[in-house]
């Protein structure tokens, strides 16, 4: 199992392959792990829920 930590948005758009745009798109219309505010001006993501994704997304069991 994965260790948990904080994803910011480079590591995102490299682990799934999507842009900023579409990351943002999917996260409107709850089809991707909504981003967790992390400072005033900060935004990350759960790592596991991300991986979590990605193994929904290749049909595998999270």
């Amino acid at each position: 199992m994965s260790t948990r930590y904080i994803m910011r948005l480079p590591e995102v758009i490299e682990k799934t392959g999507y842009k900023r745009a579409s990351i943002y798109n999917f996260m409107k219309a709850g089809t991707f792990p909504q981003a967790r505010r992390i400072g005033p001006r900060a935004v990350g993501w759960d790592s596991l829920e991300v991986e979590a994704w990605i193994a929904k997304q290749l049909g595998e069991v999270a």
